[in-house]
């Protein structure tokens, strides 16, 4: 089965949930896509990190490093920033927290970042695009350089369009539909 479509089944199978839900935005849903059960998932790990990689590839995004918001984007850019090492030319990963660290550096974002740095900053779910958002604020504040942003999933709800309103080109390995369409 090509990887693409290996993903959508992994998502429905792990992560996919029905019922009544309130989503991060506030908004309620009659799905929630967990997709933590799927990126920290190692088969999930091994096609998110391929996918990720070529479609920034395809795209000619060349950034320097993958990351985004703690805790969803995590895994993406991990899994991306180890698919490189197979496939260079390698890019890193890092982490935005939420807050600043009070103690040691101080830092907002951790890992391998550093200012001047050319990022794609990774989403595991797009659903208004305030995460994202979050992660680009704090990553051009540091005098970074946004290439673009790669969502996994998009819950296409508007965040899209949040995003390139701001100028980001996005791109989603999935889209909701194809999530709904024979779940």
């Amino acid at each position: 089965m090509p990887t693409r479509d290996r993903l959508i089944q992994l998502l429905r199978e792990r992560s996919l949930q029905t019922g009544d839900f309130v989503l991060a935005s506030g908004r309620r849903s009659s799905y929630y896509i967990d997709c933590r059960r799927t990126t920290m998932h190692a088969e999930g790990l091994a096609l998110i990190g391929a996918l990720g990689l070529d479609g920034i590839r395809r795209l000619g995004w060349a950034p320097d490093a993958v990351g985004g918001l703690t805790l969803g984007a995590d895994p993406v850019a991990y899994a991306m920033a180890r698919a490189s090492v197979d496939t260079p030319p390698q890019i890193h990963a890092f982490t935005v927290r939420k807050a600043a660290k009070t103690h040691g550096g101080g830092r907002l974002i951790e890992g391998c970042f550093a200012p001047g740095a050319r990022v794609v900053v990774v989403e595991d779910v797009i659903t208004t695009g305030g995460s994202a958002l979050e992660a680009v604020r704090a990553v051009r504040a540091e005098r970074g350089e946004i290439v673009g942003v790669l969502a996994v999933v998009d819950r296409e709800e508007g965040g899209r369009e949040v995003l390139t309103q701001e100028g980001l080109p996005v791109h989603a390995l999935i889209a909701v539909r194809e999530l709904l369409g024979a779940a």
